[in-house]
């Protein structure tokens, strides 16, 4: 299996660089990947000392921020090396992030792997999540480093637990500890022989408590909401943009605005929202301040800002749900005290189980109880407020994950 793997994904980097040639999306990918030896090279010095924290995406990014944060308090004498797998999320972060030094992770082969690892040297490396490559999980095993895998979220079907994944599962023995974030993945660990996990919780919602506390002011959000009760629809799909367009055009209350936060921005999807809307709508980047009436819906087509808007809303609904693209963060609405609306496909995410049976979150399945629940949560504030302390208190209950795993790091350090 491991020469399977190998041969595949060196075979896959050649056949990407030949399509780079003539693609400049492949291209794009590519290209920061190559140069991170090189920026290695010149910004890494041997004589210091590095921890290596590896995230997939700007999502896993978000969630380890917290933990990064302690560990820059608590590891004085180290520097940080971020590594993201995702384009994307590497452009958005690189030049804010909060670590010495943030580059794309090369592709898993066996060379590339060795170059990475010798170049950064690192003292203790952390994977977030989901991230296991083998080639550098081997490299590192290999060389003794401490690794550890810190939200580590295991499920019985994972595949590397099947016949066929035995092979990528003695990767895993890389890992000195799996810090996870619940009872389900400790037990599906221990079933398959690794007894080095600690149930530890989720950093997300310090992540979420840290994003309330900062300044969320935007102004343009500010004066077109003015005085009304404010909705907000964030990581919207087509799926959750029909519920609200079918919505909007049957309201005939004024004193009600709408914030569309779409998933992906392109402006063909953007124009067919807003051509769909039978009522006055904007796009954030053309707004003014308007003197007579305003617009009843702003379509947002900016990146990065989804979480500060969240803190203008009275009610929150996150997409995602009602395809099957996968639901968006609920936590992130949840922490502003405001009811939060989904679809019915969230099986994955234990938090949002919870807060179902806690009744801060409704999940809605058609268009009808869309309407309802909207109405319902629309004419009562006392309701919205009740639902919104569930949320609160529900995050409030579950901060600490990160000051515990940067004790337990310094133990096993």
């Amino acid at each position: 299996m491991g020469l399977v793997y190998n041969f595949s994904i060196a075979f896959f980097e050649q056949l990407l660089s030949f399509f780079s040639l003539f693609s400049e999306k492949i291209k794009k990918f590519l290209k920061p990947r190559s140069e991170s030896f090189s920026t290695l090279n010149k910004k890494t010095k041997h004589f210091e000392n590095y921890i290596w924290v590896h995230v997939a995406s700007l999502g896993e990014y978000e969630q380890a921020l917290p933990v990064i944060k302690e560990i820059k308090k608590s590891f004085v004498d180290y520097k940080t090396v971020l590594s993201f797998f995702s384009n994307s999320g590497f452009d958005i972060i690189k030049d804010k992030s909060i670590c010495d030094l943030t580059i794309l992770l090369p592709l898993d082969t066996a060379k590339n792997a060795k170059n990475f690892i010798d170049l950064v040297n690192p003292k203790m490396v952390l994977f977030v999540k989901y991230e296991f490559w083998p080639n550098y999980l081997n490299y590192l095993n290999k060389k003794n480093i401490p690794t550890f895998l810190i939200m580590g979220v295991f499920r019985n079907d994972h595949w590397f637990f099947k016949y066929y994944g035995k092979w990528f599962k003695k990767r895993l023995l890389a890992f000195k500890h799996f810090f996870v974030i619940d009872e389900g993945s400790l037990r599906v660990l221990k079933k398959n022989g690794f007894n080095n996990s600690t149930v530890i919780g989720d950093s997300r919602f310090e992540r979420v408590m840290n994003i309330r506390n900062s300044n969320n002011k935007i102004k343009i959000i500010e004066k077109f909401k003015g005085p009304r009760l404010c909705i907000v629809a964030g990581s919207t799909w087509k799926d959750d943009e029909n519920l609200f367009i079918n919505y909007i055009n049957s309201l005939e209350s004024n004193n009600i605005c709408f914030i569309i936060v779409p998933h992906q921005i392109h402006h063909k999807s953007i124009e067919h929202i807003k051509n769909s809307i039978k009522t006055k709508v904007t796009i954030m980047s053309q707004y003014r301040n308007f003197e007579n009436e305003k617009p009843k819906v702003m379509i947002v087509d900016s990146v990065g800002i989804l979480t500060k808007i969240y803190s203008y809303a009275d009610i929150a609904y996150v997409g995602g749900g009602m395809g099957k693209t996968g639901l968006h963060n609920t936590l992130e609405p949840a922490v502003f005290k405001i009811p939060v609306i989904i679809g019915n496909n969230f099986d994955k995410f234990k938090e949002v189980k919870k807060l179902l049976e806690l009744g801060g979150i409704t999940s809605i399945n058609n268009q009808q109880k869309f309407d309802e629940k909207m109405n319902e949560f629309i004419n009562s504030k006392i309701k919205r407020a009740n639902i919104g302390e569930i949320n609160f208190n529900f995050i409030k209950s579950n901060l600490g994950a990160s000051k515990k795993i940067v004790k337990l790091l310094k133990k096993e350090k």
